[in-house]
């Protein structure tokens, strides 16, 4: 039922990237795992399917450390806030950073990679409507942030990552996330979740985060 689900969710992409006349673009789905037990998740895994997120680093470590060490090319992605002090073990687990939002957690990061001699893909979460109530680096900051992570800190900044306000038509905050994209010139976009994924896939969004959509509702 859940590989059901993965295809025909695939299979949407890819009827609209026909539609769009962009099969250039090769959207990859992030299944968002979180909540979840290895009991939804395997059945994914041993189809082939690669890329997993989740958004809290205690729930990741005791699910995925001992998955990630019989699957070495499973990809992880970290989606949610990430403390300073536990960015050492993000950097151990996971491959992709979604949520890149301030200097100190970039610092910490960098420091942490040294260490472990490990690079992950990083992505910054742009808070695209400037909401007080949201993470994310403003817009205004974004040039600058953006700059002081590739170049004081090396870190490898694959990409851009927004949430949309709730309540309002995702397209023009979708739509300013890929002109950010190519003013930076990054190669990555995450964005869309399982209500606006085809809306995110019409302005270049490469990796979108799917959860109930494949794995049902959460309690």
């Amino acid at each position: 039922m859940i590989i059901n689900k993965l295809n025909a969710i695939d299979n949407e992409i890819q009827l609209k990237i026909k539609e769009l006349n962009i099969l250039k673009l090769v959207p990859k789905v992030i299944a968002v795992s979180k909540t979840f037990g290895m009991s939804k998740i395997l059945p994914l895994i041993n189809y082939g399917h690669v890329h997993f997120g989740e958004n809290k680093v205690q729930e990741s470590l005791e699910k995925w450390t001992d998955i990630k060490n019989d699957f070495k090319h499973i990809n992880l992605h970290m989606l949610g806030k990430i403390q300073t002090n536990k960015a050492k073990y993000v950097v151990d687990l996971f491959d992709y950073i979604h949520s890149l939002d301030n200097r100190k957690l970039a610092e910490k990061i960098s420091v942490e990679q040294e260490k472990k001699k490990k690079k992950l893909k990083i992505f910054i979460q742009v808070n695209i409507a400037n909401e007080d109530q949201k993470a994310g680096v403003s817009l205004e900051d974004l040039d600058d942030f953006y700059h002081y992570c590739i170049k004081k800190l090396k870190l490898d900044i694959v990409g851009l990552m927004c949430l949309p306000p709730n309540k309002k038509k995702p397209d023009m905050y979708f739509k300013k996330m890929s002109e950010l994209r190519d003013i930076l010139g990054v190669e990555d976009l995450s964005m869309g979740m399982s209500g606006d994924y085809l809306e995110a896939i019409k302005y270049g969004s490469t990796f979108v985060r799917i959860g109930s959509k494949i794995f049902g509702q959460r309690y």
